[in-house]
Formats: C-alpha cells, structure tokens, sequence
C-alpha cells in the first residue's frame, strides 16, 4: 500500500531540506520513494501548505521505574491537572500513566522518547512499564558509576578493557541504548555520610575520584562503540559556582565525546555576595571551544512539578525545600535517590533567574546540533510544556512578556533582555529530530529521506507555536495514521531501541563471583535475554549497531 502525503512544506534538516514544498510517500511502515510519476497511491492526505517533519525526539525524559512510581504515589493530586480524560482511549483518565504518557507525547509529534536513568537491577521494571506506554518507541540508559562492581574495578586497577566488557555487559543484560553516570560516586560517598562530592573527591573505600569514574565510563562508551556519548550528570547539580564544575567536567572529557545532561541546573555562577549568578556564558563560550560536548538544557517553566533524580546528594539537601511538604528518598545496593516536589514561583529571584539561564543557554549555543529540547520531565516542567518552549524560543516578544511578568531582579541580572535571537522552524528540527537522532545512533529515524521508519508529523503554520506543537494535524507512526486534527485516533505498539555491542565472555566470571556474593543470585536472574523481552515484557526490540574502536 502507498500512502501519499501532498503539498507539504517539509523541514528535513539531515536532507538539508529547508521548508520546500514536496511530496512525501509511504510503504510498509517506511519512507520511499515513488516508483514513477504514475505510481497508484492507495491513500492520499492533502497538506498543502502545512509544516512536515519527521517525529521528534526527547533524548532526557523520565517516563519509567522507580523514581517515577514513587513521585505518582506521593502526589497523585498533582497529576489530575494533566488528564486528556478521553474515556474511549485506555486508562486515558489514569492520574499521568503510562497510557497518558504515550498519548500526551504522540499529539504533540513525538515519536520516540529516551529514559535516563535506568538501574541496572531494576530494568525489568523499567522495560515493564515502557511496554506499557503506547504508540512511541522508547529506549533506555543504563545508570552506572555508582554500583560496587565499577568501583571494585577501578579501585584494583583493573584493565580499561575489563571495565569496556561489563560495560558492554550491562548494556546488553538491561537492554539498553547508552550509558548514564549521575553525580559519579556520590551516591556512594553518600552512604559513608558525606553530604556534599566534587570532581576530584574520592568515594570512602574506594579511593577513586569522580573525575576517575567519569573517564573510565566514557572511554568504555566510546571504545566499544556505542554512539551515544557517556551521558553525564555532574556533580554539585543546583549549588551557586556550579558552572565551574560543568567547565572542569568538560575539561575532563580530554576531547572524546560526552553529553552533559540538564546543563541549566550547573549553569550557576557567584554572584557578588556569594548567591546565585548566571553562568550561561561561560558555558556556551566552553561547548563552541569543545565539539566534542552536547548537553541538553533542562529547561525549567514555572509552576508545580516534582523532581526525581537518583542524584541522593542533591535530593537529600533539597528536602527542605519540598513543595507540598513531602518527600522520599532510597538508597539501594548500586544507586539512590530521591523524590522532591517543587513549584518554580515567577516572582522568586532562583526561579526565575534559573528560567532566565535556561533560555540564554538556547540562545547562546549557536550550534543547533549540539543543544537539545529538554526540560529533563519533571524536574525542570511536565514534558507537556514543550509547546510553550518552542513559543519562547522563536518569539523573542513572547519572552518579553514572560520576562515582564517575572522578578525583575532577577531579569535585570540575566542577559535574556538583550538576546534577540529567535529560532526559525529548520532549527527546531535540527534540535528535535535530525540531531538527537544522529546523537543517539538512531539512524533510521530522525528525516525523511527514503529508507526512514514513517515516523512523521504534519502541523498547521499559525504564530502562536504553542498552539502549533500542541497538537499535530496528523501524526505518522510506522506509516500508521495514529493522530488527527490534535487526538489520538489508532494505538499502536512501538519498539524499545537497544544496543548490543561485542564483549569478551570471560567477563561472565567476575560477574558471576560478584553477584553470587553480594546478591546471593545466580547471574541470570538479573540480565534481561532478547527471548525475556519479547515474552515476558512483551517488548519487541531493535537492535542497534555498535562498531568497537581502538582503544
């Protein structure tokens, strides 16, 4: 069957394809090209003059597992506020579930959404859920840099290429697309009651920094081919000077790749007395020195959210802060973390000084490959905000009066009076398809250049963009119509993006010596097969190359 989409003004960033109008044709779930001009088209959609796009991409959102259970049951009254209440779609009016998770994404265009933070001992779980969620495609990143068996290694001196196979391992027995190291170490310094870790601390025991673990994953992630970067969390995550730590992360890097997540929560520089300042520019001045950094921003919009991290150093301090008053925090064998809800007032000076950061980081880095739509949901706002994000980012007068309504001390101190950039729709397909596509080694995705999945959006062009990224006219997954005039009309299942890079098989005995000890379980009780995904999670999976470098 050939599916035919007419008139369209298309933005395919990866095809360098600039708002030309253009015909775009569909078969067997995939994005071909015509035959001939006498092609017998099955199905035809006029959209002539509307905006086409492939699906977007949100590479940091947290949509699955523990954190996100805890932070549903603290505050189930939060998440009334979010229900689309269709009753004729399932548990479409369940407070922010799984199912509402899925529909909320596929009306505003998104077609494939990445999980962070997922503990390797719990990706059952995580993978539960995400089956769970309908019509997108998900993936997850597997959490290390905290568990016992990373810190043994580094602590004995163990081979580069020993940490490169349990890193392979790991990717392979939770299922998982990349790598994530949150706040490296601290979690673990955490438990021997330190309360604050830097760069160059040392874990109690162990006796390796965080820098150390940092350049031990991300050489691993690198050299054994994985093409999403070390997907970093920095340490001293919302403390005043904090940029300083991101520049010494950078610095840290030594020229491989690295993603530096939710950049806006260290973009914090001193100010005079010692509060808060922005750092946006020291930042941005340090990516376009360093190519080998992408972050993504972690905007925040304000109102009431809920932060879930298994950064434990940060969540603990924060409890005090908690809006309402209450909160959970967990430690486990390789992780912690915590539940704190927060609400981002515009007249408080932080809040609106971190929303200002924010937005002087989008439109600072002018590299829109290299900087990526975020608001790390929740923490900085429900990813439901990004239509209002968008609206910011491309009406500078929309930021004006954002900025009017706020503390003004705080917009006095920040540069976001005097940038005047606004982001024109070929950047905002760079930012959400093409380049999180190329980041995260999705290439059969992202475009829509033949040979692509036919994941596509199509909008109606009109000035208020947040009404346009609201709600898609039409939303293609897998070739299949799955949205219309902004509702949700076909639930489909997606696949969950995985990665299985080569691995020395006599790793299995450390593991097996490891968790025999430690977890008084046989090894195979914690890996996730191919087979168990399919049957037992009802996931069906796709497998994503990865190319083993010279170390």
């Amino acid at each position: 069957m050939l599916i035919k989409l007419a008139g369209g003004r298309v933005y395919d960033p990866a095809n360098e394809t600039n708002g030309e109008v253009r015909d775009i044709y569909i078969r067997d779930g995939r994005i071909v090209a015509p035959d001939s001009a006498s092609a017998r088209v099955n199905e035809e959609y006029d959209i002539s003059g509307r905006i086409v796009m492939a699906g977007a991409i949100d590479i940091h959102s947290h949509i699955a597992g523990g954190n996100v259970n805890t932070a549903r049951m603290l505050l189930p009254e939060q998440h009334r506020a979010h229900l689309a209440r269709k009753l004729s779609l399932p548990f479409g009016n369940a407070k922010w579930s799984t199912h509402e998770t899925g529909y909320r994404y596929a009306k505003m265009g998104f077609t494939t959404v990445v999980e962070p933070a997922m503990l390797p001992i719990n990706a059952a779980h995580a993978h539960l859920e995400m089956a769970d969620i309908p019509i997108i495609d998900k993936a997850g990143l597997a959490v290390l840099g905290n568990d016992d068996l990373l810190l043994d290694m580094l602590r004995n001196r163990q081979e580069q290429r020993a940490i490169n196979d349990y890193v392979a391992w790991t990717l392979h027995s939770s299922q998982a697309l990349g790598i994530k190291v949150i706040n490296a170490g601290g979690a673990s310094a955490f438990k021997q009651n330190a309360r604050s870790f830097n760069l160059d601390d040392e874990v109690p025991m162990y006796g390796v920094t965080s820098r150390r673990i940092i350049q031990a994953l991300q050489r691993a992630v690198h050299e054994i081919g994985v093409e999403h970067p070390l997907h970093v969390h920095c340490n001293n995550l919302g403390l005043p000077g904090n940029v300083e730590t991101a520049l010494a992360t950078i610095e840290a890097a030594e020229g491989l790749p690295m993603h530096l997540a939710h950049v806006q929560f260290y973009s914090y520089d001193r100010g005079k007395k010692g509060g808060f300042a922005s750092g946006s520019v020291a930042l941005a001045e340090a990516l376009k020195r360093n190519a080998n950094i992408t972050v993504d921003v972690g905007q925040i919009m304000f109102g009431q959210t809920v932060t879930v991290s298994g950064d434990i150093v940060r969540q603990f301090a924060a409890r005090n802060t908690a809006t309402p008053r209450k909160w959970a925090t967990w430690e486990a064998e390789d992780g912690a973390g915590g539940i704190v809800p927060f609400h981002y007032k515009e007249a408080n000076f932080i809040n609106t000084l971190q929303w200002a950061i924010g937005l002087e980081l989008f439109l600072l880095i002018d590299d829109p490959w290299r900087v990526f739509l975020t608001t790390d949901h929740p923490n900085g706002a429900p990813f439901t905000a990004y239509p209002y994000l968008f609206h910011l980012l491309m009406d500078r007068n929309l930021r004006a009066v954002w900025s009017a309504r706020s503390n003004q001390s705080a917009i006095k101190a920040s540069l976001l009076p005097h940038l005047e950039r606004e982001y024109g729709l070929y950047e905002i397909a760079i930012m959400t398809r093409a380049a999180p596509a190329r980041l995260l080694g999705l290439h059969d995705r992202g475009h829509l250049g033949p040979g692509a999945i036919a994941d596509i959006a199509v909008y109606t062009d009109q000035a208020d963009k947040s009404r346009m990224f609201g709600a898609a006219d039409y939303v293609f997954k897998d070739g299949r119509l799955v949205v219309r005039n902004g509702e949700i009309i076909n639930i489909v299942q997606g696949c969950t993006q995985v990665v299985h890079p080569a691995y020395d098989s006599s790793i299995i005995e450390t593991l097996n010596r490891h968790f025999s000890r430690y977890y008084n379980l046989p090894l195979h009780k914690l890996a996730l097969s191919d087979s168990e995904m399919a049957d037992q999670i009802g996931s069906t999976i796709r497998v994503h190359n990865a190319k083993e470098r010279a170390a």
